[in-house]
């Protein structure tokens, strides 16, 4: 019996079965970590997305949505200082890329940039991890990232003078 749960376990390891978590950081420094439950609990939408001629339907909540969980600014609220915020990507691969906020906001951009977590209507993995980033409107991939494990938001723009 012991062998069969081993055995399981290590199925469960190999396919990528086991919640992944996902660090996020916000403008402020507000930092959380979030588990594939906590992403799948957000509000979601559907992109269809061809990457390298294969077409796919991928599910998750917008990105901004995710970020706001952690203070960072959305819809009329990202403006002046807030618009030089860029959002930095990183893959457990070591792939990275940057977006600029506003054009995470449905408010500035129509095209719509997910956290994905199914492809299809399966979950997400293997090849993929537990999160993909998928940026509607790319003309290639290569924003679309795979392997998702933490997104920061930078502050670039100085604070304010009072």
């Amino acid at each position: 019996m012991k062998a069969f749960a081993l055995a399981l376990c290590f199925a469960g390891l190999a396919t990528g079965a086991f919640a992944q978590t996902l660090t996020l950081k916000g403008p402020s420094g507000e930092a959380a970590s979030f588990s594939a439950a906590d992403i799948a609990a957000l509000p979601r939408v559907s992109v269809a997305f061809d990457a390298h001629g294969e077409k796919h339907v991928y599910e998750g909540p917008l990105l901004v949505d995710v970020l706001a969980k952690v203070g960072t600014p959305t819809g009329k609220a990202i403006h002046g200082p807030e618009m030089a915020d860029v959002v930095l990507v990183k893959a457990s691969d070591g792939y990275q890329v940057a977006f600029g906020l506003a054009e995470l906001d449905p408010g500035t951009r129509a095209n719509r940039v997910i956290l994905a977590d199914k492809a299809d209507g399966a979950p997400l993995g293997g090849k993929d991890g537990a999160f993909k980033l998928v940026a509607e409107g790319d003309l290639r991939p290569a924003r679309s990232a795979r392997m998702v494990s933490e997104i920061e938001v930078l502050r670039l723009a100085a604070a304010k003078p009072q």
